[in-house]
């Protein structure tokens, strides 16, 4: 029986264990969102951040919290890559989308948590600080976030497409993906946009699950045709 030790030497640490962490504190900050849509008028987010002030707070520190394993899956699948010898710009440019998709998951965080924070503090005639705080966070944890997760999703998919290393319909959907997001960015001038949103960030989700499940470890199991399990830790 092969040693986990020895995978994790060949390929890296395991991406399942990352992605999952990062799909659960996604959709538990969905599932305690209660801020406004954007463009609601600025008594509305107000009435709304003060009604549900710690549901907000614990929402926006989950999605600051998911940036930590989002990142270390990063970092992850830009080593398992470079190790299955695909040493070519698409995983380095996977690393800089993902390390901003990263950054951006953590600027949305922090400016909800402070505006949620904060909105106990202001009168209602001085609500203008708390709604740009509220409307930053979703340009970071929207758009901001989306653009730079498709450049993680094309870096992944393309090298391993053409390597391939992927089941051939699970790389369409990437670049696919990779496509939409493009176009979802310029939902902060055209708000009829923003329902590509969820379609990148959710379907981005299930792509990165299930690219961590069927991702080989070792580029010799892929030459004989079978692929190597994840690492048990």
């Amino acid at each position: 029986m092969t040693d986990p030790g020895t995978h994790a030497r060949r390929g890296g640490p395991p991406l399942l264990a990352p992605a999952l962490a990062w799909a659960v504190l996604t959709l538990a900050t969905l599932a305690l969102y209660t801020g406004a849509r954007p463009g609601a008028d600025p008594a509305t987010t107000l009435a709304l951040l003060r009604d549900h002030t710690t549901t907000a707070e614990l929402s926006t520190t989950l999605l600051l919290a998911s940036a930590v394993p989002f990142a270390v899956w990063v970092a992850t699948v830009h080593h398992r890559l470079h190790r299955l010898g695909l040493r070519v710009a698409g995983p380095t440019l996977g690393l800089a989308g993902g390390l901003l998709a990263a950054a951006m998951l953590a600027l949305s965080g922090v400016a909800g948590w402070t505006a949620a924070a904060t909105a106990d503090l202001v009168k209602d005639a001085a609500a203008g600080p708390v709604v740009a705080l509220g409307q930053l966070s979703f340009a970071a944890g929207g758009p901001g976030f989306v653009v730079a997760f498709g450049l993680l999703i094309a870096g992944v998919s393309v090298p391993t497409l053409m390597g391939r290393l992927l089941p051939r319909p699970l790389g369409i959907v990437g670049l696919v993906l990779a496509g939409i997001s493009v176009v979802a960015v310029f939902s902060l001038a055209l708000p009829p946009l923003q329902f590509l949103l969820p379609v990148v960030r959710f379907g981005g989700l299930i792509w990165l699950v299930w690219v961590s499940a069927v991702l080989p470890v070792s580029r010799r199991r892929v030459e004989n045709g079978t692929r190597e399990p994840e690492p048990v830790r």
